[in-house]
């Protein structure tokens, strides 16, 4: 009796509004309901979850050595389960992700990227004393604690980190991360450690100061040739022309192949686009240019992963005509099934990967066996609509 009442206890928190979600997580607003102070609850659904729960107890053990020991690093307040989810309780970032606040900012100079980029390697640098390697820094994982012009910017999201042995430099073998960000060594598997945050704030960097990624590909195949070879340049010249050497020598030290060769994030703060005279960086607005670049790719990338998805559908829905069940895609309902609450005050209808909000009757059940491919009508609509979409996007380049 006593052992039971042990592991059952009232919740602390209620639970508001959704904030993001994952293909096993949601994350939701949540207010603790003694002190009234409002945090960020990262809610895993265990039965999508399952299998992989040690991506969690490792980000919570990884949370629980740096939270509140740097103002640049989200803070794990507090972490429990019940029946059917587990639960992350972080700071409440409401200044939103680091693109999107530069995107609304009516200017943006080459001293405001090198201000992002000494925070995000000052909290690096921390984590990497600590023997932690974050492993999937990209612009997505960087947020505002509050919508302040002086907010400080926070690391968030550390379920791919490591916790490393200090006696080894090459101890992590798995393929993992974001490819954009992935430095050579992670998809040679030849051993990675903590110069993978190093190049991945090298991307970050290009990045901050065009609008689009310097291993930017048609095809994965091709961003990863890239990315080996260290492939890439700062063209189109009217893109660069207001950047600065010293920013150029910053991302080339970052972007080097050979990981020993590679600046450590201490060093990378020592750099002189970081740490020397604003005097030495370009003064020209950079805003109209990385807004302009970072739109039209988004736009892009979209079209191309929809003909994608089309493909797909095509080679394993509409070639089964027999009455079998079509492989492709993932049976939506089952999965959503999975995710929906039961007997807590959790959301989780809205846990679709993407972050985009899917219900039951948003799915078209195919008559062919049950099904879950699209009618061919259904894919001719799309293919006008990506049509469409190219259209606008090309009219937009050409202005």
């Amino acid at each position: 009796m006593a052992a039971q009442q042990a592991q059952v206890q009232p919740c602390r928190y209620k639970t508001g509004k959704t904030l993001g979600a994952g293909s096993y997580s949601v994350v939701k607003e949540c207010v603790h309901v003694d002190t009234g102070r409002y945090y960020a609850a990262k809610v895993i659904n265990k039965r999508l979850m399952a299998g992989r729960e040690h991506m969690v107890r490792n980000e919570i053990a990884v949370l629980k050595r740096v939270s509140m020991g740097h103002q640049n690093i989200l803070t794990l307040v507090d972490y429990f389960e019940t029946m059917n989810n587990l639960y992350l309780v972080t700071d409440l970032a409401l200044g939103g992700e680091l693109f999107d606040r530069i995107c609304r900012k009516g200017s943006y100079y080459e001293s405001d990227a090198a201000d992002l980029i000494r925070a995000t390697l000052s909290a690096v640098a921390y984590l990497h004393d600590h023997g932690i390697v974050h492993r999937d820094l990209k612009p997505e994982n960087l947020l505002f604690r509050t919508p302040e012009d002086n907010a400080d910017l926070l690391i968030a999201d550390f379920g791919l980190s490591r916790i490393m042995d200090e006696e080894q430099f090459h101890v992590l073998t798995t393929t993992c991360g974001t490819p954009g960000y992935m430095a050579p060594e992670i998809f040679k598997k030849s051993g990675h450690g903590k110069p993978v945050d190093v190049w991945a704030i090298g991307v970050i960097t290009y990045f901050l100061l065009c609008g689009y990624t310097p291993f930017d590909r048609d095809s994965n195949l091709e961003e990863m040739q890239a990315i080996l070879v260290a492939d890439y340049s700062f063209t189109p010249f009217e893109y660069w022309r207001g950047v600065s050497q010293s920013a150029r020598r910053f991302i080339k030290a970052c972007l080097t192949v050979e990981p020993t060769e590679r600046m450590t994030a201490h060093e990378a703060l020592s750099h002189e686009w970081i740490a020397g005279p604003e005097g030495g960086r370009g003064e020209e607005d950079l805003l109209p240019t990385v807004k302009k670049n970072f739109n039209a790719r988004r736009t892009l990338h979209k079209a191309i992963d929809t003909v994608r998805a089309i493909n797909q559908l095509r080679a394993g829905g509409l070639g089964m005509m027999d009455g079998a069940q079509s492989t492709h895609p993932t049976r939506v309902n089952e999965t959503l099934e999975a995710a929906k609450p039961h007997s807590e005050d959790v959301d989780m209808t809205d846990a679709g990967a993407g972050g985009d909000t899917t219900h039951d009757s948003g799915v078209v059940m195919d008559p062919r066996g049950n099904g879950m491919g699209q009618t061919e009508a259904q894919i001719q609509e799309q293919q006008r609509r990506i049509e469409k979409t190219m259209k606008g996007l090309g009219r937009a380049q050409a202005t």
